[in-house]
């Protein structure tokens, strides 16, 4: 039997991390060629063939990194590859599958992966997590969802998962939707599939910068009302609950709203923003009426990275307003 060829692009994170000395604390050290030697059992599953994208911890990475790595899975797309794979620091892990899954224009599966604990640590989850990877890489039934997150044996949509607590190795979750499959015994078995995919985004030419701040007891707005003069492009409020603040901090919202896209997400980490359920100074129906625009159910940190690919882009405020509606769920299409 012929077996598919998957692509592995290392960007470094805790799968890749060593000591430079025993005991001390561990940094990137690992190429994507020592991490393939790592794990057991890949030549049953594919060619692999490895590259070293970067070898940063997931804090330093940039969406200039994340668009080279687009760029670069593409290109091993159609030279053939079945499916690539990404290794990433975990840390950041979610908004970079959520980015490339916005951008993501091929049926083949890019699937992203990691580690919670580090190659020397005892009972290491790397060499597991990346040989589900590529198992997921390869498998027909993966085609068409766009980016994965592989952990842990689960497969997560990359629109719906986040990092959920510090340590451990279950730590990753997809709250209000689950994952959609897992690998078992060697093999993906997909339990779910999305009705469908939103059609990806163009691959943003430009730049935009677009700030992400969380409503907290006592907020009076203040630090929106800076951003107005700090070039700003646009801003993301975090908001208490089903996506509300006070009423001062709405007046800020209306002030910002002028002169930016405002979008209000909860804080929560899951469920949508209300719509029309609240009626007081600062509640959804209320930002709203001051020109704010509801993120459904993004969270704050996918909207934002949303947000920033469509001003990146060159969006007209009706596009900005429409893939908002469509990929928070608050769309009738």
């Amino acid at each position: 039997m012929t077996l598919p060829t998957v692509a592995v692009g290392a960007l470094g994170g805790t799968i890749a991390m060593t000591p430079a000395h025993p005991g001390e604390p561990v940094a990137p050290e690992l190429s994507a060629a020592q991490l393939i030697r790592t794990v057991r059992g890949l030549e049953a599953v594919a060619h692999v063939a490895a590259t070293s994208l970067r070898n940063l911890p997931s804090p330093a990475l940039t969406t200039a990194d994340v668009l080279d790595a687009l760029a670069w899975a593409r290109a091993q797309v159609d030279d053939g590859a079945a499916g690539v794979v990404l290794t990433h620091g975990t840390d950041t892990l979610e908004e970079s599958a959520f980015l490339l899954d916005l951008l993501w224009d091929r049926p083949a599966p890019l699937v992203l992966t990691g580690a919670m604990r580090p190659p020397r640590s005892p009972g290491p989850d790397g060499p597991a997590n990346l040989y589900a990877a590529v198992v997921v890489a390869a498998a027909p039934a993966a085609r068409d969802l766009g980016a994965v997150v592989v952990l842990d044996d689960e497969v997560h949509l990359a629109r719906w998962v986040t990092k959920t607590r510090t340590a451990g190795v279950g730590a990753f979750a997809s709250p209000g939707a689950g994952p959609v499959g897992r690998v078992v015994e060697g093999a993906l078995v997909l339990t779910l599939r999305p009705a469908r995919r939103a059609a990806p985004l163009p691959v943003p030419a430009g730049a935009a910068q677009v700030a992400l701040l969380e409503f907290t007891l006592g907020d009076d707005g203040a630090l929106l009302r800076l951003l107005g003069g700090a070039g700003f492009d646009g801003v993301v409020v975090a908001g208490a609950g089903a996506g509300h603040v006070s009423p001062t901090a709405a007046e800020a919202v209306s002030c910002a709203a002028e002169r930016m896209p405002v979008l209000i997400a909860s804080r929560t980490g899951s469920g949508p923003t209300a719509t029309r359920t609240y009626g007081y100074p600062g509640s959804e129906t209320d930002l709203v009426r001051r020109g704010a625009q509801l993120a459904g159910s993004l969270t704050g940190r996918k909207a934002r990275l949303l947000l920033w690919a469509l001003l990146a882009g060159g969006a007209d405020a009706a596009t900005v307003r429409r893939e908002v509606a469509r990929r928070g769920g608050l769309a009738g299409d």
